[in-house]
């Protein structure tokens, strides 16, 4: 199809908003931008509360505290695993077998009251939390099916698009009667996986490594198991033996477990590693122990990052937009982060405060720190490869020797994987630079890495949380655009505040000057505070041209540099 084409008609839906996928990435794009006033259509190939793929297991802190904003995080601690089953992370010879070493972390009862293990010092209003995505996407479906401003169409496949200056119009059919009909929408975000047809119809290409690592995935039921573990039972469990090394996730908590087997870098088929076997020796059973196999997938890691997030009207995000080898469950809590820094930026075209050319932070913003993630995740892929090859033969030996192997695999698997597990850095340290709404002021931010994190108030960074005195989180206190936080009394933001109305840019003024528990990093008079969190501004007065300032907030700061019209947008393959 041609994209400057005329558009056809009859029209069945007009919207603001079309999502081609209904997973956790577009249902958080809708229910966010539903609660901004956006009209949104939600188009998805799965039936109505047909259940998802075992996929997820972790939603990250940092998603916690934007689904807390979205009135569901309450509702998520609550479904998973049992209150008491414990959350840790266990490495052992076999999931039966002799135990290497934990990594301690709160089960959903103590989530809010320990404070012992690596990552219980965090600051936040909302810790991780374990579940796993068949619990998940029905919290998220239910609450985003109730909204008023969501449409939501099951069993529809989007067929093709084309946009022009105003909009996009694309064309869907019902999967259970065929019928046709054409969506109306200002803005298209494809939310449709890793083989999105929106990625490849408006011309983007995944770039990076296509092969990391091959996994046969299989979900389980095995009543017995949980009587065969050793000790205090585990959330993840890692078998670590020179017959086969995996992992297992406990589901439900009883009887249901994700069971992966990492295949070895010589096994390049699937069909050629038995599945069965492969089973048994990370679960340590023999033969004779039963289990139901309730589904299986055969999936490859990778690391592959899109050209380009964007072509004019129409986005990608979630493992549209990127896919790597999925440690700690960052694939989809890296997707719902693009969700959440779209929806505004999307939101504030439709409510009409916004330049056109502001939409250009979301691609300068999140296409390189997606980049920086998918190395992460590959070179933490890349350094358990290497550990799973090198498992020493008396690993399981009951001798002083075997015993000394154990202590020393024990330690370097805890060193190296509660980076992974407890990684106050993925959560909380990622920053955005070279952003057109962002004022840089020169100051570097602190170093971005996996497990470590400095708080910081260079602008692009997420800033601090802390507890007001009201009981509050500091993020509860956020308005729905830009948060002034005041932190010294008697600063004057009035010419700030003025500007801000005059362009009609939503501005929220939060007095913080008083606050007792107010971290040592707000040491600015001022700070302005986007929507998702991250500071855009600060300074000990406003600024000698605040219509300046607002201006760049609003993305009329420098000209857009959309995709160029040539692109093609059209039929989705």
């Amino acid at each position: 199809m041609n994209p400057s084409s005329p558009m056809p008609e009859p029209i069945d839906i007009s919207t603001d908003v079309l999502i081609v996928g209904a997973g956790p990435v577009g249902l958080t794009l809708a229910m966010d931008l539903a609660g901004r006033g956006v009209r949104v259509t939600i188009a998805e190939l799965r039936a109505y509360k047909e259940p998802p793929s075992v996929k997820c297991n972790h939603v990250a802190s940092r998603t916690m505290e934007r689904f807390r904003q979205l009135g569901v995080a309450d509702k998520l601690r609550q479904a998973g695993l049992p209150d008491t089953h414990p959350n840790d992370v266990v490495f052992r010879t076999a999931m039966t077998g002799i135990e290497l070493t934990r990594i301690p972390i709160p089960n959903r009862l103590e989530r809010f009251t320990d404070n012992g293990g690596p990552d219980t010092w965090w600051p936040t209003a909302e810790p991780p939390h374990r579940i796993n995505q068949i619990y998940l996407e029905p919290i998220l479906l239910e609450h985003a099916a109730s909204l008023p401003n969501v449409t939501l169409l099951n069993r529809t496949r989007v067929d093709g698009f084309e946009q022009d200056e105003d909009g996009v119009m694309a064309t869907l059919t019902g999967l259970d009667d065929g019928t046709t009909r054409t969506v109306r929408a200002r803005f298209l975000v494809g939310c449709d996986g890793g083989a999105s047809g929106v990625r490849k119809a408006i011309g983007a290409q995944f770039e990076g490594t296509a092969v990391i690592q091959r996994v046969q995935s299989t979900y389980i039921r095995a009543k017995d198991l949980l009587s065969r573990l050793p000790g205090k039972p585990a959330w993840c469990y890692y078998s670590v033996n020179p017959r086969r090394c995996g992992t297992a996730f406990a589901i439900d908590g009883h009887e249901t477990w994700l069971v992966h087997n990492h295949l070895n870098p010589h096994e390049t088929e699937f069909d050629s590693v038995d599945r069965d076997q492969s089973i048994r020796h990370i679960l340590g059973v023999g033969d004779d122990f039963e289990y139901e196999v309730i589904s299986k997938e055969d999936w490859v890691g990778r690391r592959l990052v899109a050209n380009r997030f964007r072509d004019r009207r129409v986005f990608i995000a979630g493992d549209a937009a990127h896919l790597w080898v999925p440690y700690a469950g960052y694939g989809m809590n890296a997707g719902i982060a693009d969700a959440l820094n779209l929806s505004w930026l999307l939101a504030a075209q439709v409510q009409g405060w916004a330049d056109a050319a502001m939409l250009d932070a979301y691609e300068a913003e999140r296409q390189p720190i997606t980049e920086q993630v998918s190395r992460f995740a590959m070179d933490h892929a890349q350094k358990m490869i290497k550990a799973r090859s090198a498992v020493p033969a008396n690993i399981e030996a009951p001798d002083a020797n075997g015993e000394a192997a154990r202590a020393l695999i024990g330690d370097e698997a805890y060193q190296l994987n509660v980076q992974q597990f407890c990684c106050a850095g993925l959560n909380y340290g990622y920053y955005y630079t070279g952003s057109p709404i962002i004022a840089a002021d020169g100051e570097q931010p602190p170093a971005y890495t996996m497990g470590g994190f400095t708080p910081s108030t260079v602008p692009g960074c997420r800033a601090p949380h802390f507890w007001l005195a009201d009981g509050r989180s500091l993020y509860d206190a956020f308005g729905a655009g830009y948060t002034l936080l005041v932190t010294q009394a008697g600063a004057n933001a009035q010419a700030l505040v003025d500007a801000a109305a005059a362009a009609g840019v939503p501005l929220r003024v939060l007095d913080i000057s008083g606050e007792p528990q107010r971290p040592s990093e707000y040491r600015h008079a001022l700070l302005m505070c986007r929507p998702d969190q991250h500071v855009v501004w600060r300074g000990e007065t406003v600024p000698a041209d605040s219509r300046a300032l607002v201006a760049l907030l609003r993305g009329a700061g420098r000209t857009t540099g959309a995709s160029p019209a040539t692109a093609p947008a059209s039929a989705l393959a």
